[in-house]
């Protein structure tokens, strides 16, 4: 589209007899004058119609590997060459291929746990428990393995804290809880949730140990979400990167509270006085005079999914080998074998993440339709398999068509704001990284006010496609919906969202509704529109703050660009 504008301009001006010299000059001066420019032209039709079409039953839930994800992907890479994007050159295609172990388990419908006395104590499948295979064996079987209390699963040398000590777990089934220690604010950031309290670490973590299992321990208020949100997402088909190393596991589970109390109760112990003993790091393994044995099937497949990625070159020479990149991931879970009370069994995804791909798309067009030309080239990526533990992305991070020593930035976009407009902006991840004074200053033009994360507990830095670059060295941007609601009560929008999580989260009533109010994300995408272009612009790459977790991570993907 850019090319196509530009030579009908050039034609009619050389028509006029306006000599080569002065021509350009000229184009500028009837182009955008101003980011505010592109700003203007973010539509809300256009991301209403993307959030239709990507979260229409038509494409199944844009499982990875499905039709539905063929679809998506075409979609998206259409409408990348609709509006200007250049194919990356290292990758030869808008699509960057990835291949994936799909792995469908078929655990027992019961655990039979063995007390110290002889006597068992069954568990339900589903309603107590979720487990997935480890690893892609057919058949994988536990026999009479020792469940030992492990509190939180961490080994973290920088707060000199590790639950193991040292203990010989091999071949163990480790019982965990989730998050990581918030009793002592000088431990772990306090109540806000680092990396540490993922449950993919968690998972590694045991898996270092030799385990033959590691079952988690949900709560509400540790995972920021309902078990519900387990059961849709930990059943079905699981996909992992098909070349991923490291150590496996047999079993990897979670177990509901109450079923755990009960769990403990068997051995002779008491959930919430272990649970107290996990706050400290003198903390020792508890063996909990439990056994278990059980047995589960796993019918592995190679898949393949694709992040579709495409590039705006940038106008000045200087930089523009350097990129921003704006990310959004275009899958969600799928389809369920299994048709609830309406006959529905569509994940949809419309506001995770039908509605960060619209945002990322309209964003796009509005670049494209405005012919603004940043400094910095812009990287457009519409990342797969993000339901999945960050998959896309990590295989982005991993597999650089750009050397990520050369990104000078990254918005990420995973869900919008459609309660309306806010008086706040919320930044997962406020002072982390000089991006926040973009924040700020766009923010302050709207009127609104810059705060961080509101519910620190729920790690959400740690949740979404921004944490696989980060852990390369990218600083990045992440929005969530502010609470403060313009003519709301105080508290009516924190209420709204908690709602919203609780009732269709990872469900299937996460579909496109047409009475949602998209002021506010509109809002929102125009604010991150202008921090996007801005840091295009600005005299240097972005960089994190000072002592920043992952600021030894940037200066060496520095230093390895400038090497190469």
């Amino acid at each position: 589209m850019f090319r196509c504008r530009c030579k009908l301009i050039v034609d009619r001006l050389l028509f006029l007899g306006v000599t080569y010299g002065c021509w350009c000059a000229l184009i500028c001066l009837a182009w955008a004058q101003s980011i505010e420019d592109v700003q203007k032209k973010i539509s809300e039709s256009t991301l209403r119609a993307h959030i239709r079409f990507l979260a229409d039953d038509l494409l199944e839930g844009r499982g990875p590997a499905t039709q539905g994800d063929a679809l998506t992907q075409l979609y998206l890479e259409t409408q990348f060459q609709a509006n200007g994007l250049e194919i990356a050159p290292a990758i030869g295609s808008y699509r960057q291929v990835f291949p994936m172990l799909g792995l469908t388990s078929t655990p027992e419908k019961k655990w039979e746990v063995r007390g110290k006395d002889g006597q068992n104590v069954s568990f339900e499948y589903f309603k107590d428990y979720i487990a997935v295979a480890g690893k892609p064996e057919p058949r994988i079987s536990i026999k009479d393995a020792e469940l030992v209390f492990v509190g939180y699963g961490i080994q973290a040398p920088e707060f000199q804290w590790d639950d193991y000590k040292g203990m010989n777990l091999k071949g163990k089934i480790l019982v965990m809880m989730n998050n990581d220690p918030e009793s002592d604010p000088e431990l772990f950031a306090g109540s806000k949730r680092l990396y540490y309290g993922r449950w993919d670490y968690k998972y590694e973590s045991a898996a270092r140990q030799g385990a033959a299992g590691a079952i988690i321990i949900h709560t509400d208020a540790s995972a920021g979400y309902p078990f519900t949100v387990i059961q849709t997402s930990w059943t079905g088909e699981e996909f992992e990167l098909r070349d991923s190393s490291g150590p496996r596991m047999d079993i990897k589970g979670w177990m509901t509270e109450s079923a755990t109390r009960e769990l403990f109760r068997s051995g002779g112990n008491d959930l919430d006085e272990l649970r107290k003993l996990a706050e400290s790091r003198e903390f020792k393994p508890v063996p909990l005079g439990l056994r278990l044995s059980t047995e589960l099937d796993c019918n592995a497949r190679e898949r393949i999914t694709a992040n579709i990625l495409g590039v705006l070159p940038g106008s000045d020479p200087s930089v523009s080998d350097q990129y921003v990149v704006w990310m959004a991931h275009h899958d969600h879970i799928g389809m369920s074998a299994d048709r609830d009370a309406n006959g529905d069994n569509i994940y949809n995804g419309a506001i995770d993440n039908a509605s960060g791909t619209a945002a990322l798309l309209t964003i796009l067009k509005a670049i494209s339709e405005s012919g603004y030309r940043p400094k910095r080239s812009l990287l457009f990526a519409a990342v797969g398999a993000e339901e999945q533990g960050l998959l896309g992305s990590k295989y982005l991070a991993e597999n650089p068509p750009i050397p990520n020593g050369k990104l000078s930035s990254l918005i990420n976009i995973d869900g919008i704001n459609f309660l309306g407009p806010t008086r706040d902006v919320q930044v997962i991840g406020l002072g982390k990284s000089s991006l926040d004074n973009l924040v700020q200053s766009a923010a302050t033009k709207q009127g609104r006010v810059v705060v961080g994360d509101l519910e620190p507990s729920k790690g959400f830095y740690y949740r979404s496609d921004q944490f696989s670059l980060a852990k390369v060295g990218v600083p990045a941007v992440y929005l969530h919906s502010g609470h403060a609601v313009r003519n709301q009560a105080e508290g009516w929008g924190k209420k709204q969202l908690q709602a919203w999580t609780d009732k269709h989260y990872h469900q299937r009533s996460d579909q496109y509704d047409p009475s949602w109010d998209l002021s506010g994300a509109i809002e929102d995408i125009q604010l991150l529109t202008e921090v996007g272009l801005r840091a295009a612009d600005a005299p240097q790459m972005q960089s994190w703050t000072q002592g920043d977790e992952f600021e030894a991570a940037r200066k060496q993907a520095i230093e390895q660009a400038a090497a190469r």
